[in-house]
């Protein structure tokens, strides 16, 4: 028997694990395509299909990005998860400069950095630099599988990359943080940060004292509360703040979060203008009567 040989085996079920979403209707964005172009122009396109039924299982129990190094615990068939550790060559500080220095001169890329979206055109600048933004060459790239499996991808180093795909979908500024540096980063190195009153930090308003008489500061009985709120009613869009903040790192749910949290919106929405109103169950509740 190969030293290398092991018997292929099911995966125990994991409880909570993070699950793949592609697959599910949700279109990829341009991040997660490149991603997945560069790992397949270093030749894992094979390997990567043995990770991908890993990933939308839910095996991989957790992922940590750090500055130049991804850690990972995926379940496989034994009773510990394996450990799964991705090192990315990190750009040194005067390649950070170079970039910077090139910002300075890109007014436009510079005002969406600003603004924290990532320019579709951000490798333009590394070009320009002479540098990569994703990792260039598989040597770029070290990669760490404590499981029996000698090849390389494994299906659970396969399985985070999947994984990370997804995540640049929602954060493209992950891979700057692979890359050893972050957005704030090369705008401070480029002398862009965002002002915000000169840098100094205003005072604090002196607090209003609180009334004297308790039946003030309570409110009489029956008096009712000031109409302090004005015009209330349902807003236009459902689940706006979670849309702006977009969905959690390394999803675990069965569905996407935003769609799921704009159903919750929806159906809350109306109680939530009855309680509000001080209406009841309003007509909301008078149907379900």
């Amino acid at each position: 028997m190969s030293f290398y040989y092991y018997t292929p085996s099911t995966p125990r079920p994991v409880k909570g694990g993070i699950r793949s979403q592609s697959g599910r209707g949700r279109e990829k964005s341009w991040w997660a395509e490149r991603w997945m172009a560069v790992l397949e122009g270093f030749g894992m396109g094979a390997r990567l299909d043995r990770g991908r039924s890993y990933a939308r299982r839910g095996q991989v129990v957790s992922v940590d990005v750090g500055r130049g190094a991804v850690t990972a615990k995926v379940q496989g068939s034994r009773r510990q998860p394996y450990l799964v550790s991705i090192g990315v060559r990190q750009l040194s500080p005067s390649e950070w400069n170079r970039l910077a220095a090139e910002l300075v001169g890109r007014p436009a890329m510079a005002a969406e950095l600003l603004a924290g979206r990532m320019p579709k055109n951000i490798e333009d600048l590394f070009a320009s630099a002479e540098l990569s933004l994703f990792p260039g060459r598989s040597g770029d790239m070290n990669t760490v599988c404590n499981c029996p499996d000698w090849a390389n991808p494994c299906k659970h180093i396969a399985a985070v990359y999947i994984l990370l795909g997804e995540e640049f979908d929602r954060d493209p500024f992950v891979i700057f943080k692979m890359r050893g540096s972050g957005r704030e980063d090369i705008l401070e190195m480029a002398g862009l940060q965002r002002e915000s009153d000169g840098g100094k930090v205003r005072p604090a308003e002196p607090p209003q004292p609180l009334p004297a008489d308790p039946a003030e500061f309570w409110g009489r009985p029956g008096a009712g509360a000031p109409d302090s709120s004005g015009t209330a009613e349902i807003p236009a869009m459902a689940a706006a703040l979670p849309k702006r903040l977009g969905g959690f790192p390394f999803w675990r749910g069965e569905e996407d979060f935003v769609p799921a949290m704009e159903e919750a919106y929806r159906a809350a929405s109306p109680a939530g203008m009855d309680a509000f109103l001080g209406e009841g169950l309003g007509s909301q509740g008078e149907k379900g009567r």
